[in-house]
């Protein structure tokens, strides 16, 4: 049995299934787990779980920590055993505590997932069941219906008007039809129209596959590079990225620097490497990945609890941004449980023959999954026993519209119900009573009243038409012409009780909305009045259509209702709002979706949506509801702010730093502090940065959309390690000229400051308001009172000694603390007035 080079599209379906030594009561559960173990999981990605052994490696890549390790190893083999012992566990620890972060950060993301996971129906054993993505094998037999990802690459075995969307693969938006029919050997992927793909969906209708290849070894597989492209670097992350290699570069040059410097005053130079790297370490933004990832982690883990789960973790950055975002109004603005509300005639009165032929429509279609169907058929039941299904026409999203073809008694007749201007496009008479009439201007103009009057009382009306057959082998929808109008079916779905409220609050959080839909403009305008929308400005499919991009472009920042619009257009609309500069979340549930969800800065689906839709979401919606989502915003900017401040933070230390390092390597007798008491002093301080990642976020930094600023940083990083920089060397002259200061009661004293420094600018800076009216989170708070105590226990106990460190004088120790809280006033004027000067309250 060899799937990978099997020619399955020439062959019968029967003659494949034997091939694969399967059945068409698919695989049993033990053979399909054998074919798991021989094949592997059906994925074209290596999983993005890292096992424990991979995320504990994984925090000693970076190079200066490779350096350090084999420097502190030559240490030792030249008699710097207890020193190397203690750099040795200094960083080992560290690496430990960033290690359990992400591991735990890591575990709840994979968690997270499993609740949206896709999955595909399957005969196992003969019966149905559904099995995730990643466990189909070569010998499944798939069960296909419209919002279906096709799991694998197989062969059809039959189908009932089946179209597939294929773009993925062909570039070509128009879905295929699908048929069992036998290809030519010869023939292109595109010609093979008896064969499904991978990453492929069902647009409508249903059929049956025997899958043939999965993972790598499908033809989604053998493009597995560029689909990795997928998901284009977001604005933060490629400035974080940028960012963190500007700050390794310059503190490369200077540890070069200083060990350079150190060398020509003849100090010892292992020594002066060891504290050249331990330097490095002490100020390269090497915590900042771990941060980040830990930070965006937590950030999911907080937002599943409030129903939104993120299936991306770097779009949580575009959820803070987010200042637009598209809708549809089923189901989000509106309850969702849309009524069959009446049934009229052409003259606008109750008629049992128009719902008689709409029940006949909606309960013999198959290639649509529609609640306008459910509504129709829960209305009342009628008896069909007597009526044969001939075929289907299914509904796609440019005729809007759908045909089924019955035999009642040997009597043939069409049966299309859809969108009411979709449905007379295509009659050229109308029904009252037994009488059929021509169907003229002035009854079009009666028509178009009744449309307008209930629509703006917000009912959906669709449109029902018939008309007799011939009969043949095969209908298509060039047979939907000269139709009868029957009349009209009118739904009602109120707006959501709570969702004026809603949208409010997400204006007052700076969230434009944009309802896209493909309803009417009557009924979108009539729920955008309901729930608050002003300054109604309405653009309709139609519309669009005659419209370049840059007519389009000009449009559609004033437009706030987008009504009558298919998947294509939905799309156009999302590309050009980001043309605008605008960071664009669209939320949707339908296969018609997908194409936005795609396009958009911020894919969110619902837990209930079709399979295609949640997976090309960002986020997943455990509730259809903006309330949901707008909590979600809140908490996506609170992750993103608890980022930039882990940035802000530890860029302005590094800098100052920086400053202070070079300053002190030349001017005195001996190093300012010893490599190990460096990497003691990153360790300790390593504690309170990483609960940044919980802290608490104010209110007013929640108000307004954020985005990466990377001229804002470099400012702040200059301006903040300046002054930094200046109270260093205040110390400086403090511990040398009025103390005359020893090399262990300098080290032991700049030590403290430094720490004691570093915890009050987290204080400081975690918030934009003065730092006593901002509670941090308690995390933040504690393990920051925790280090400061275990600061002066190190100092003042007998573990000096192993950090060649000793007590310092109390007179010096009260002098310091007095710089430290003219330092702390200084930052924080020059905070009050930095932030004020850059327009941030």
């Amino acid at each position: 049995m060899e799937s990978k080079t099997l020619k399955y599209w020439c062959m019968a379906p029967a003659d494949v299934i034997k091939s694969l030594e399967s059945s068409m009561s698919g695989l049993s559960d033990s053979e399909a787990g054998n074919r798991l173990k021989q094949y592997g999981e059906n994925s074209i990605m290596p999983s993005n779980r890292k096992s424990k052994a991979m995320l504990l490696m994984g925090q000693f890549k970076n190079p200066i920590i490779v350096i350090l390790l084999l420097a502190t190893i030559i240490s030792a083999m030249t008699g710097e055993v207890v020193d190397s012992v203690i750099i040795l566990l200094i960083i080992i620890a560290g690496s430990v505590l960033s290690f359990l972060q992400e591991y735990s950060a890591n575990n709840a993301m994979e968690k997270l997932k499993a609740h949206v996971k896709s999955k595909a129906t399957a005969l196992r054993d003969g019966k149905q069941i559904e099995i995730p993505l990643n466990r189909v094998v070569p010998g499944d037999i798939l069960l296909l219906s419209a919002g279906s990802l096709i799991a694998a690459d197989g062969l059809l075995i039959d189908s009932l008007d089946l179209f597939v969307n294929q773009s993925i693969l062909t570039g070509e938006s128009i879905p295929q039809e699908k048929t069992a029919d036998t290809a030519d050997e010869k023939s292109n992927l595109s010609e093979r129209t008896n064969c499904v793909y991978m990453g492929t969906s069902v647009q409508s209708g249903s059929g049956r596959a025997i899958v043939v290849n999965t993972g790598k070894s499908t033809e989604f597989g053998s493009i597995a590079e560029d689909i990795k492209q997928r998901y284009p670097e977001s604005e933060f992350e490629s400035g974080i990225r940028h960012f963190g290699y500007l700050l390794s570069e310059m503190m490369f040059i200077l540890t070069i620097f200083v060990f350079a410097i150190n060398v020509i005053l003849e100090r010892p130079p292992i020594d002066s490497f060891l504290f050249s790297i331990a330097l490095a370490v002490g100020i390269t933004p090497q915590l900042l990945p771990a941060i980040i990832s830990i930070t965006l982690s937590k950030g999911s883990k907080i937002m599943a609890k409030e129903g939104v789960i993120v299936k991306r973790l770097s779009a949580i950055e575009n959820f803070g941004s987010m200042d637009i975002l598209c809708t549809d109004k089923t189901g989000t603005l509106t309850e969702g449980i849309i009524q069959l509300d009446s049934v009229a005639d052409i003259s606008g009165e109750y008629s049992d023959e128009v719902f008689y032929f709409s029940y006949i429509n909606a309960s013999f279609q198959t290639g649509f999954v529609s609640v306008l169907d459910d509504a129709i058929k829960n209305y009342k039941k009628i008896d069909t026993d007597n009526l044969t299904k001939i075929d289907e026409i299914p509904y796609d999203f440019i005729r809007k519209r759908l045909s089924v073809i019955i035999d009642d008694r040997n009597k043939s007749m069409m049966i299309t119900k859809g969108a009411l201007n979709n449905i007379l496009s295509i009659c050229k008479f109308y029904k009252t009573g037994d009488v059929i009439n021509p169907l003229d201007d002035k009854v079009l103009k009666d028509i178009d009243k009744l449309y307008y009057d209930w629509s703006s009382r917000g009912m959906r009306v669709l449109g029902a038409a018939m008309k007799d057959l011939e009969k043949k082998g095969k209908y298509d929808y060039n047979d939907e012409k000269e139709m009868v109008f029957l009349g009209f079916l009118l739904f009602f779905d109120p707006p959501k009780e709570n969702v004026k409220e809603t949208v409010e609050n997400l204006m007052s959080k700076g969230v434009q909305l944009r309802i896209v839909t493909g309803d009417n403009k009557y009924v979108a305008s009539y729920t955008a009045k309901a729930i608050g929308l002003e300054n109604i400005k309405v653009l309709t499919g139609a519309e669009i259509q005659g419209m370049s991009d840059d007519a389009l472009w000009n449009q559609v920042g004033s437009t706030n209702i987008f009504a009558e619009v298919d998947p294509n257009q939905k799309e156009q609309i999302v590309r050009q709002l980001k043309r605008r500069n605008h960071i664009v979340g669209y939320m949707g549930d339908g296969i018609n979706d997908v194409p936005a969800l795609h396009a958009a800065d911020i894919g969110i689906s619902v837990n209930t949506a079709v399979d295609v839709a949640k997976e090309s979401a960002d986020f997943v919606l455990l509730e259809k509801s903006l309330q949901v989502l707008n909590r979600g915003i809140e908490l996506g900017r609170t992750t993103f702010e608890n980022t930039i401040k882990y940035i802000l933070i530890t860029t302005s230390a590094n800098f100052g730093n920086m400053f202070s390092m070079a300053g002190a390597s030349l001017l005195m007798p001996f190093l300012p502090l010893l490599p190990k008491q460096i990497l003691l002093m990153n360790f300790l301080t390593d504690f309170p940065a990483i609960t940044l990642s919980g802290d608490l976020v104010d209110d007013e930094l929640l108000k307004s959309p954020r985005r990466w600023d990377i001229r804002f940083i470099r400012s702040f990083m200059l301006i903040f390690g300046l002054i930094s920089a200046l109270f260093d060397y205040i110390t400086f002259l403090i511990l040398l000229k009025m103390f005359n200061a020893n090399e262990i009661t300098f080290q032991s004293s700049w030590f403290l400051i430094s720490v004691v420094t570093e915890l009050a600018v987290l204080l400081i800076m975690r918030t934009r308001k003065p730092f006593f009216r901002s509670s941090p989170s308690p995390a933040l708070l504690y393990s920051t009172l925790l280090i400061f105590s275990l600061t002066f226990l190190i100092v003042y106990t007998k573990i000096d000694t192993m950090f060649n460190m000793g007590a310092i004088p109390l007179k010096i120790i009260e002098l310091l603390m007095l710089v430290v809280l003219a330092y702390v006033v200084v930052t924080e004027i020059t905070k009050h007035f930095y932030f004020k000067n850059n327009g941030i309250n």
